[in-house]
């Protein structure tokens, strides 16, 4: 049938109807498509909400997923401003890197032996009674002593002597432990480096001491004895804290810590010979003041959390946690392409803000503040863009709030305008709390932040945090006082001297 014979049919039904008849035919679809139109617009508004909870929720996961702390790299490792590492290309004609290999060891021998061809490994010959050939193969292995390995119990007679003058009896000390503990020094170093560097609980720090020394120490005595010797170490704490506060950059962070199965956070504030630990259970304002005081002389670089606002001082944001951010955004929304045009207009000003720093000796303070103020009016009319859409307005938003602390860096040279270190110093906590899951107890959490302050200082000034314990203990034992650091550079060059005269 053809659309004319249709539309011909259709006509000739309706002039057949009558006047009352038709007008129950409109009124009918009139009604009908009232109520069309009145469930199209439910719909679209349906549609709308959903839409937007669906855009909520992804910008949400975004936001949770760009909190995430970046690659651990330290400050030397840098591989710029905005690079992920990803898409890499391997240049043109270059050849991998040679690997280290085994190097011939260095040290001297120690002890001799011989392995002997009793059989011909070809035809299974017996070769026991025949001359060894003056071609042989000398072989240098270096390895361990065998386990279980004996442990010294040592009987330390302590002399008694009375002084007439005082009218009192004088008896001895001894450096091989601490005062009144029935663990000697080397087993008190071990145990606190098992518990530091290793991040041991006391379960397997017990087992490994137990299965290679055949030391039987309970878990509970560990504890007590690490709480005693962080006691101990207090005052060479309150000197590294001393240092941090004299620094003139010094890089914060803080993340998630768990006492007694409840929520605390540990912090770190370090410079670059010098690092401060604490456990608390706020992550507010007052930590801050409490480790730095109400006002700082340095450089503060930190990811922007609201805590280190109240401080007065200068500070750096870390752009790295907000060009991830975006990075992230433009990744959910890959559509809007102003995104992207805004994170590379952003990354330009921090990339000339990096050149601007390196080459700030070179220029006149004139010509210097003039770039200063280009790169400021750059960042100000990036703000002040035209007809955001919501995503770019939320980046925007963020930016505006880290305004006074994005091109701080540019002024101060060494100044990084990333937390890359910060996130490297508090690294070795996160690794922690994978292994033991925090703290027992708010004095465990105490002493661990004291012995990791301690650990984490040697590391940065290159000094063995095995023999620093062992001298500033030993020290104690004598004096009463711990060796502080600039006591111990002291006994190092005294040693030094001692070895050379010899």
């Amino acid at each position: 049938m053809s659309l004319s014979t249709i539309i011909s049919s259709t006509l000739q039904y309706l002039f057949g109807l009558s006047k009352k008849k038709l007008v129950g035919i409109i009124d009918e679809l009139r009604k009908g498509y009232k109520k069309l139109a009145a469930e199209n617009a439910v719909l679209k508004s349906e549609i709308a909400i959903l839409k937007n909870a669906a855009t909520q929720k992804q910008l949400e996961e975004v936001n949770k997923q760009s909190n995430k702390p970046s690659s651990k790299q330290a400050e030397w490792e840098k591989k710029g401003v905005g690079n992920d590492g990803k898409k890499k290309r391997r240049k043109r004609g270059k050849k991998g890197r040679k690997g280290a290999g085994n190097k011939s060891k260095e040290k001297p021998i120690t002890k001799q032996a011989t392995a002997k061809v009793e059989k011909c490994d070809n035809c299974g010959k017996d070769l026991s009674g025949v001359a060894m050939l003056p071609s042989s193969k000398t072989r240098v292995i270096e390895d361990i002593a065998d386990t279980p390995l004996e442990v010294e119990v040592i009987a330390v007679l302590q002399e008694k002597k009375y002084c007439l003058r005082c009218q009192k009896v004088t008896t001895a000390s001894t450096d091989l432990a601490l005062p009144k503990a029935d663990i000697g020094l080397n087993t008190s170093v071990h145990l606190i480096y098992l518990w530091i560097s290793m991040c041991l609980p006391f379960t397997r720090i017990a087992t490994y001491l137990s299965a290679i020394f055949g030391q039987k120490i309970s878990t509970a005595g560990l504890s007590a004895h690490v709480i005693r010797v962080a006691k101990i170490m207090k005052p060479v704490y309150d000197e590294i804290l001393e240092d941090v506060k004299q620094s003139p950059i010094l890089h914060a962070d803080e993340t998630g810590w768990r006492v007694q199965g409840k929520n605390w956070w540990l912090w770190v504030f370090g410079s670059r010979d010098a690092a401060i630990y604490t456990i608390d259970k706020s992550r507010g304002k007052d930590v801050v003041h409490r480790i730095l005081g109400s006002f700082f002389i340095g450089v503060l670089v930190v990811d922007g959390w609201r805590a280190y606002m109240s401080l007065l001082c200068e500070q750096q944001s870390c752009m790295a946690h907000l060009l991830r951010k975006i990075r992230k955004l433009y990744a959910a929304f890959p559509e809007l392409k102003s995104v992207c045009q805004f994170y590379v207009k952003f990354r330009k000003i921090l990339k000339d803000g990096e050149r601007l720093q390196a080459s700030r000796e070179k220029l006149s303070a004139v010509v210097f503040e003039r770039r200063l103020s280009k790169l400021h009016l750059r960042l100000d009319a990036l703000i002040n863009w035209e007809n955001p859409d919501e995503i770019l307005e939320q980046i925007i938003k963020k930016v505006r709030n880290q305004r006074p602390r994005i091109l701080t860096f540019v002024k101060h040279p060494n100044v990084p305008c990333h937390n890359n270190y910060g996130e490297y110093l508090i690294r070795i906590g996160v690794l922690k709390r994978k292994v033991s899951f925090g703290s027992k107890s708010a004095i465990g959490a105490e002493a661990y932040a004291t012995l990791l302050s301690i650990y984490t200082t040697c590391k940065l000034r290159d000094i063995s945090f095995l023999d620093f314990m062992k001298q500033s203990l030993k020290h104690f034992s004598k004096t009463g006082k711990p060796l502080l650091f600039k006591e111990y550079s002291n006994y190092k060059v005294q040693q030094e001297n001692i070895q050379k005269v010899a």
